[in-house]
């Protein structure tokens, strides 16, 4: 467990967002709640959805210690050697599966953990292993205030990421297969789903490509279930522009402005 901890914590400050070099130096403080947050986000988020106290991650001293000490290293390391060493291909690829296979077992823990507050709750199963296994992603938002930053547009419900997409997927087949709905053994469900985290998470790497395994499923869905994105028509009120460029509407008030140039012209005269 200590040593899933690290690894952990290291590849989540190794992909830490941009811009936190500038509050390291400036405020260490909210540099180090910040990396907290984007490390232990999991445990937060569960805890808050089962109204548990969302500190209790703090509990943890070892964990808090380690998570500390990785951070330290890696942000007020003399000449950045622990972050060069560990940004080796091979060590990044070692730690990048080893995250994935963690990853894992957060979803199942979750859903356990649900499962003994809330007894056959299929729903609340599903979201606690979601956050479990994504929670850092989740609250990227609240995390990002921390550092003084505010980007509602990356909320992770409007642009979901490759990896909180597939916590989602995993957390729905594990709880579907704890409610006996998957007739398949749990170990082997995790092989399964952990071997497939690691074969794209390694590939991704190796080819630089960004682009999600699952767009193509993504696309397919879509389509069936929510149709072709068609373009807002317009918007009612604003009326049919006529041939001398001025719209239905504004018809009537033209005409009775003219109308009422010609009375006072009679008067006039």
């Amino acid at each position: 467990m200590l040593f899933s901890s690290f690894h952990f914590c290291l590849w989540g400050l190794f992909f830490f967002p941009t811009g936190v070099v500038e509050v390291s130096v400036r405020s260490p403080m909210a540099c180090w709640f910040s990396a907290m947050l984007y490390c232990f986000g999991g445990s937060v988020l569960s805890s808050l959805m089962l109204g548990e106290p969302p500190v209790a991650f703090l509990a943890k001293t070892i964990n808090i210690l380690l998570a500390s000490s990785v951070w330290y290293l890696v942000f007020y390391c003399p000449e950045d050697m622990f972050y060069r060493c560990f940004s080796l291909m091979p060590l990044r690829l070692l730690v990048a599966g080893m995250k994935e296979v963690t990853r894992t077992w957060k979803i199942t823990d979750g859903i356990a953990h649900a499962n003994t507050v809330y007894k056959d709750a299929w729903l609340v199963m599903v979201a606690v292993g979601w956050a479990r296994g994504a929670g850092g992603g989740l609250i990227s938002n609240f995390e990002q205030l921390v550092r003084g930053v505010w980007k509602p547009e990356t909320n992770e419900l409007l642009q979901m990421s490759y990896p909180v997409k597939v916590t989602l997927i995993g957390a729905v087949l594990f709880t579907l297969q704890r409610r006996q709905y998957l007739p398949i053994a749990k170990h082997n469900l995790m092989f399964l789903y952990t071997i497939f985290l690691v074969v794209f998470k390694v590939k991704m790497m190796l080819t630089r490509d960004a682009t999600s395994p699952l767009a193509p499923f993504e696309a397919a869905l879509s389509q069936m279930f929510f149709g072709s994105q068609k373009t807002p028509s317009k918007v009612k009120g604003e009326g049919v522009t006529s041939s001398n460029g001025s719209s239905v509407c504004d018809q009537p008030s033209e005409q009775h402005h003219e109308g009422a140039k010609k009375k006072q012209a009679k008067k006039t005269e």
